[in-house]
């Protein structure tokens, strides 16, 4: 149950068979098998160790594959960095995770190379003639390729760490969720079995590594012996090139959060392409409007649909199988998954919605949303007695209900947590690097659902422009300037709204209804 091993078991089937393509590049399962065995034969003979964590900064790319089967057969853990994240919030991250190992670009790591931690070893993979590096060692490609393919397999069980994804966190600092082995590969092996991956398969990834999504689509993949075709951030900008893509490259398999999907409905001119070899249609992350679902359905009516549920802290823990002929104004998420137990927590009552001897067909039951069982997250990295994580059950601050079918059906966030265009937002790390602005004084951020039902990012903010700091009062693109130093894009508020003051509840705290209503009106 070693994440790795699926890579191992399937190259004696496929040695021939292509792996991965990423635009104009291919591996074949024989050169991923011995380009990540020779990566991880440098690793572990330049002092390496089980559990030690490396990260990978990088464009979604063949190299960023090698590098996380490389990184796992040598007993290490994997920290994906979002390549189109501000520096600030990558050097956040890499001195959160202490890693013991980079695998970058000249270009890119250039931009970090100075605040990188001292005896961090750089693996580039095209020339660093020009970088200058005084912290560690540095390996040029060419390098990794001088090393054998043999190397001292490392004692991994699989309860060791093998990811760490970082996630929005409400204080403003990102929060590591480190996943075991284990609790990847009961969902790898489930979804593996449930979707019927067939060798020779194709399969998308559109997902960022970053993003927990990624994992169905790269492990899944390979132990079907299927082929994972990577797409690149920029090929998703049109609708219609993302769509045509999928038809170019025959891909049978397609996750992706629901947005994309909306998307490539409304302007990707879908009734022009042939989907004939689109037999399966994942989506995850966020509410699907079904309005746009249907659209789907009847352009691609051979096509199987499912709805997955679950935080990056459990990965897919509900699954629905969309009724296409019913397809209901509210999409369930459906039932369990069979490696974990789900229960509601309802005014300090637990309900054990599997076993709960209620009336099936009449009661409908609502409550907090809980996981526990072996997919979940081991911990967040540096805090290993999180309270979101009591006696293995995680709290997921989704409220939900059960029909009396069963299925349970998602129904709001019970914090400042949102979702947008699939990614998971903390309200309060906005506001956090908000405050931060030397003439803003006090910020309110709030969601605010737009025509794709998903949402948009609304800040509030008071500032100080009566004696603004550097003489130029603030404006709008000012603030989101700022805020585009320290945040991924996907987190700049879309509109900032400039009050006097806030307003309040009558205990004190800032009244986000009457912001929300003020956004509306805008």
């Amino acid at each position: 149950m070693l994440l790795h091993n699926i890579l191992l078991h399937s190259v004696d089937k496929n040695r021939e068979q292509l792996a991965a393509s990423c635009l104009d590049s291919t591996i074949t399962y024989g050169e991923l098998d011995d380009l990540t065995s020779r990566l991880c034969n440098c690793f572990i003979n330049n002092g390496i160790k089980l559990g030690d964590r490396v990260c990978i900064y990088l464009d979604k790319s063949i190299n960023s594959l090698i590098s996380i089967f490389a990184i796992l057969k040598a007993g290490a853990v994997y920290v994906p960095l979002d390549a189109s994240a501000p520096v600030n919030r990558i050097t956040t991250i890499i001195n959160d995770s202490n890693p013991v190992a980079i695998l970058s670009t000249s270009s890119k790591v250039i931009t970090i190379v100075d605040k990188l931690p001292k005896n961090c070893m750089l693996v580039i993979f095209d020339e660093v003639s020009s970088l200058k590096y005084q912290n560690g060692v540095i390996f040029q490609w060419k390098d990794i390729l001088e090393y054998g393919r043999s190397y001292d397999i490392p004692k991994v069980i699989e309860t060791d760490p093998a990811y760490i994804l970082y996630t929005s966190g409400s204080t403003g600092v990102p929060k590591g969720v480190v996943v075991s082995h284990r609790a990847s590969y009961v969902f790898v092996e489930w979804a593996y079995n449930e979707f019927k991956l067939l060798p020779g398969e194709i399969v998308s990834n559109h997902a960022p590594l970053h993003f927990d999504l990624s994992i169905f689509d790269i492990f899944t993949t390979i132990m079907s012996g299927g082929t994972i075709v990577l797409i690149p951030p920029e090929v998703s900008l049109f609708p219609y090139n993302l769509a045509s893509l999928i038809v170019k490259s025959k891909i049978n398999v397609w996750y992706s959060v629901p947005s994309i999907l909306v998307k490539m409905v409304l302007y990707g001119k879908l009734e022009q392409l042939d989907f004939s070899n689109l037999r399966l249609v994942l989506f995850a992350g966020e509410v699907f409007p079904t309005k746009y679902l249907k659209k789907l359905t009847k352009i691609i009516p051979h096509a199987l649909f499912y709805n997955l549920y679950g935080p990056t802290e459990t990965n897919v823990c509900t699954y629905y199988k969309v009724d296409k002929d019913n397809i209901r104004d509210r999409l369930p998420i459906g039932k369990s998954c069979p490696y974990n137990r789900l229960v509601l927590l309802n005014n300090n009552r637990i309900i054990n919605i599997e076993n709960d001897q209620t009336n099936f067909k009449t009661d409908v039951i609502e409550g907090e949303l809980c996981v526990q069982g072996p997919n979940v997250m081991s911990m967040y990295w540096g805090n290993e007695n999180n309270n979101k994580l009591e006696k293995g059950l995680y709290y997921t601050g989704d409220w939900v209900k059960r029909g009396v079918d069963g299925d349970l059906i998602y129904l709001s966030r019970l914090d400042g947590m949102i979702k947008s265009r699939g990614y998971r937002i903390e309200m309060g790390e906005i506001e956090s690097v908000l405050h931060d602005h030397p003439d803003i004084i006090r910020s309110a951020v709030v969601p605010i659902p737009d025509v794709e039902n998903t949402n948009l990012i609304h800040a509030f903010v008071v500032s100080n422009n009566s004696s603004p700091r550097n003489g130029e009062k603030l404006d709008e693109k000012a603030v989101k300037k700022f805020c585009s130093k320290f945040l991924p894009r996907y987190m700049v508020p879309t509109f900032i709204t400039f009050l006097s003051e806030l307003p309040e509840t009558h205990n004190g705290k800032v009244d986000k209804v009457r912001l929300k209503e003020l956004a509306s009106n805008r």
